[in-house]
């Protein structure tokens, strides 16, 4: 791993804790409406008026979680490995603390928009077209700042946990200028500048690289950075680290017709997703084993590191996601699970095992380090592992369960070729999965109300005498 200054007074850390500290918050935000959308397809009678019902709390929950908690934990992290990597501080300051409030805003933005209605009804992209010219201008103002720090760097070499940052910067840029031409008609509505099957290729190009850049390179840049710095190990091989980064930069852009399997888009385009689909598992798994490997003869540190523990877990999930994912694309399969939970499943094992877990583990490891102080308590960060895992496992075994048993009921007929069961039916049969997915989902909140206090008095303990033993 390239080599780190002890120590130096010209970081700006301070933008890095900000960020870090609204991710704690917007998880905690995030878990929360998504646990009420849960209950509320559980029961419906929880839709109390139209400007909470689940079609417009549904919104807010995805861009909570993506945006607010995973992009404040992208900005953090990005901000402090460019600073420590490069041994400069942040080229502009000024520019930094644009991004963090503008980025707010756009939060801001999201929270008030969603309910009202307000919506192109576009995946991850239902932000109208105001808020998204300002997530451009932001967006770039970050990679702007990242770019120049880099440019501006003291080492010879660019560590690699960067490339997986710059790559995620320049692919959102333009994923989300071009998915977001529109027309506008008032501020509050628009018509998306693409039309049919145009417009649904385009949004899922940009639907599945939010996934693929936004939720996948970002957080592997993460990885590479947190594993070996918590481990005190070498990343196991660099080589097979470049290899991962240059296979997931040309492959995922590929992905996004997999999508749209038996829809009105060309037979090809599907098929070319699908097969491209399967190809990056390779690099995947390259990139989870490499993760896994740095740990070699190290595995006794799990016993005692709770950082370790977080971002190891997510590496496994990391692992299954991105296999699942790929099988799920082939037409078979998919003829089954396409539009039932099991895909629901399968986003939330990547989102809550892969994304939630490193960056929590990230997020710890940041604040012991940019405060001076030892977690606050380290059975309460095991007991967040714990709830977490726990009620990630519920959330997901439910939901392949019932949409593998929905797929199942959909296609099934009697001896006359009529359909065996009705609509209705499909849906009394989900309901004790609806359940235990809240049951789930509930967990995963219980984890962030803990992580969220744990830090807290980590913080307000900050001004006592911090340990010899803590590293800068």
């Amino acid at each position: 791993m390239a080599g780190h200054p002890t120590e130096n007074p010209g970081y700006n850390l301070t933008i890095v804790k900000a960020f870090a500290l609204c991710a704690v918050v917007y998880l905690v935000v995030g878990a929360l409406v998504g646990d009420i959308i849960a209950w509320q397809l559980s029961f419906p009678t929880l839709n109390l008026n139209e400007y909470l019902t689940f079609g417009r709390l549904r919104p807010l929950h995805t861009n909570a979680v993506i945006f607010a908690f995973g992009g404040c934990t992208l900005m953090a992290t990005a901000f402090y490995v460019v600073q420590r990597t490069c041994a400069v501080p942040l080229w502009s300051n000024r520019m930094a603390w644009f991004t963090f409030w503008g980025w707010n805003l756009i939060i801001v933005s999201a929270v008030i928009s969603f309910p009202m209605g307000w919506t192109q009804g576009k995946e991850y992209a239902e932000l109208e077209w105001p808020i998204d010219i300002l997530i451009a201008v932001v967006w770039l103002s970050y990679m702007f700042n990242f770019i120049m720090t880099i440019v501006n760097r003291k080492t010879s070499h660019i560590y690699v946990a960067n490339w997986f940052f710059l790559g995620m910067m320049v692919m959102i840029t333009y994923l989300h200028v071009v998915n977001s031409l529109a027309i506008p008609v008032t501020m509050t509505k628009s018509y998306s500048l693409f039309s049919g099957v145009h417009d649904a290729m385009i949004q899922w190009w940009w639907g599945h690289n939010a996934v693929g850049f936004f939720l996948t390179a970002g957080f592997l840049g993460i990885m590479y950075y947190f594993i070996p710095k918590q481990a005190d190990l070498p990343i196991f091989s660099y080589r097979l680290s470049v290899l991962h980064f240059w296979a997931l930069m040309f492959g995922y852009v590929w992905l996004g017709a997999h999508h749209l399997q038996y829809t009105a888009l060309p037979d090809w385009a599907g098929s070319l997703g699908a097969a491209v689909s399967l190809a990056m598992i390779v690099p995947s798994w390259g990139g989870a084993v490499n993760g896994l490997m740095t740990l070699s003869g190290a595995w006794h540190k799990l016993r005692d590191d709770y950082v370790l523990r977080f971002l190891v877990v997510s590496l496994a999930f990391y692992a299954m996601s991105t296999f699942e994912g790929p099988v799920m694309s082939l037409k078979t399969v998919n003829a089954l699970s396409h539009y039932t939970d099991w895909t629901i499943g399968h986003v939330h094992s990547g989102a809550l095992g892969w994304v939630v877990m490193v960056s929590v583990g990230a997020i710890y490891h940041l604040v012991t380090r940019l405060w001076g102080r030892e977690i606050y308590s380290v059975s309460l960060v095991n007991t967040h592992f714990w709830i977490h895992t726990i009620g990630t496992v519920i959330y997901v075994c439910a939901m392949w369960v019932s949409g593998i048993m929905q797929g199942l009921m959909w296609r099934a007929t009697d001896d006359y070729g009529n359909l065996a069961y009705t609509f209705a039916e499909t849906v009394v049969a989900m309901h004790p999965y609806y359940v235990l997915r809240s049951v789930g989902g509930l967990l995963v909140l219980f984890g962030a109300l803990i992580m969220l206090y744990n830090v807290i008095m980590t913080i307000r303990t900050a001004d006592q005498p911090k340990p010899a033993a803590v590293r800068v």
